[in-house]
């Protein structure tokens, strides 16, 4: 058999040559699988097969461009369509903190002065477009149970204006000027990346006009590449070179929405990069293929006039057993490795925090001390569940460590705060959707006056200030050491000279810490 396989083998290769046609790589011109990747190394197609190839590829071509025509000529859906999407909400105002209705801001006053400036300068808050207006309440163990009134055309790119549309009416009434997107929540998949992109302009379309004469703006943008069969091994960190030209493509689409819509920043969530088995994985390669994935990111974002920020948000795991970016110091030294340090900050997603072993907080200090604090993806976890279950943050008190890292880093330039964050299955009416976002607002609202409150009387300060006295004490051995004037021979001079420091040690005053922060709140 194997002798009878030669022989046609041979054949196939004589024949080709016979008609001046030579094929350097046999088992593309049989039918194999080989013909699908094309490959330098391999040599070159045999001629018929290109020839037939690119015929079928102008066919393609043509009609895609004859669709491409004919919904350019189509109209685009005007906001009258649609009517309202959320008519028993109106406009959310500020009542202060004894209002005792639901659909109303008890801490969150847009205006008001806060250290400074006004509060929704410190706050900038965001609607995540794929939690609010995609989510559907399906989980690995049941089907949807949400069905939205913008969901409802059967037609992908109908339900896609519809849902935009939603998305301006939500955010106009809820007093939000921010939003957040995955280029694949916005507009569907088409049949090829041409007819994709295409979607995605036309859903921008929208979306430019909707915005038109407003200050809603998209806080940040990004390329989903990990929900498509094609990233199942990853995308910047694919063992497939192809997957990673069809990542960068599908990045470098998004950049340019992102900038289309005067968006302020763009994320980077590697969901699918990582590993499940080093067994059968070439980290070395793959962590330097993310480096130039993000290099290539960060020179096409100089190259379009992007101002805005690019953000790498740090996840330990879930899909991948193990993400690459781990916490916010896994990714930092991610970032110094490859020399991107002035090219990236992170964004802290609060959930994720939890899920790496850490607080909310401690990421987000990490990050700010390290210079790299750009945004936050505001949500929290469930202490008796293991996964990322994005609830919306409502606790006062974590919202308010949350904010004190925020004030002590000046705000979060560029960035602000984004609720990734998505109703409970059981929430199934349009209004739960405005509930949610006024307690979350609210809880870091409050957060933010007690993180002030804290500064302004500067109690939390002279603890700390007494706390570490011997290190700022003029003279003292503390300034000698962080000026670099000792070293091991001195201090142990120092030592062998003076008493055991257990003797004189002061408290940590834990406890008054607390006390001070739930005075403030």
């Amino acid at each position: 058999m194997a002798h009878l396989a030669g022989v046609l083998l041979a054949a196939l290769v004589a024949a080709a040559a016979a008609s001046g046609e030579q094929c350097t790589a046999p088992d593309t011109c049989t039918g194999g699988r080989k013909e699908r990747d094309f490959s330098v190394e391999g040599g070159e197609w045999c001629a018929a097969r290109r020839r037939r190839r690119a015929a079928a590829q102008r066919r393609n071509a043509s009609a895609r461009a004859r669709t491409h025509r004919r919904r350019a000529r189509a109209p685009l859906p005007l906001p009258a369509r649609y009517g309202e999407f959320f008519p028993e909400v109106s406009k959310i105002k500020y009542e202060g903190p004894k209002s005792t209705n639901p659909l109303a801001f008890r801490y969150y006053n847009a205006d008001e002065k806060v250290l400074g400036k006004p509060m929704k300068d410190w706050l900038k808050f965001s609607v995540a477009f794929w939690h609010t207006f995609r989510g559907d309440g399906g989980d690995p163990f049941g089907s949807a149970t949400k069905a939205w009134p913008w969901a409802k055309p059967a037609d992908p790119m109908q339900a896609a204006y519809a849902a935009m549309h939603a998305n301006f009416e939500f955010m106009t009434k809820l007093g939000v000027e921010r939003w957040c997107f995955h280029d694949r929540d916005i507009a569907p998949e088409g049949a090829d990346l041409a007819e994709t992109n295409r979607n995605l302009d036309l859903v921008a379309e929208v979306a430019l006009r909707l915005q038109a004469g407003t200050p809603i703006r998209p806080l940040w943008g990004t390329a989903q590449l990990f929900k498509h069969p094609r990233y199942m091994h990853g995308a910047a960190t694919s063992p497939n070179a192809t997957v990673f030209a069809y990542a960068a493509a599908q990045v470098k689409k998004a950049l340019d929405v992102t900038l289309l819509l005067g968006g302020e920043n763009f994320v980077f969530w590697g969901g699918r990069e990582g590993y499940s088995s080093l067994l059968n994985t070439d980290m070395a390669l793959e962590l330097d293929n993310l480096g130039r994935f993000m290099s290539m990111a960060a020179a096409y974002k100089k190259k379009i006039g992007f101002k805005g920020t690019l953000l790498l948000e740090p996840k330990p795991q879930e899909p991948t057993k193990h993400q690459y970016d781990w916490d916010a110091a896994t990714t930092t030294a991610f970032l110094r490795r490859y020399g991107l340090t002035k090219e990236f900050k992170l964004n802290i997603e609060c959930n994720h925090a939890t899920l790496s072993g850490h607080s909310c907080e401690h990421e987000l200090e990490t990050a700010r001390i390290n210079g790299l604090l750009g945004n936050i993806d505001a949500n929290t976890g469930d202490p008796q569940v293991g996964w990322d279950t994005d609830q919306f943050l409502v606790d006062p008190r974590e919202a308010a460590l949350v904010m004190g890292v925020v004030v002590k880093n000046g705000g979060l330039g560029t960035g602000g705060i984004n609720f990734d964050a998505k109703l409970r299955r059981e929430s199934t009416d349009p209004a739960d959707l405005f509930y949610a976002h006024i307690a979350g607002m609210d809880a870091l609202a409050r957060g933010l006056r007690a993180a002030a409150a804290l500064k302004e009387a500067g109690l939390l300060d002279g603890l700390l200030s007494e706390r570490y006295h011997s290190w700022s004490a003029k003279g003292g051995l503390g300034q000698k050491i962080i000026k670099g004037k000792v070293g091991f021979e001195e201090l142990e001079a120092f030592a062998l000279a003076n008493p055991d420091p257990a003797e004189s040690l002061g408290s940590g005053r834990q406890e008054l810490a607390e006390i001070y922060l739930d005075m403030a709140l």
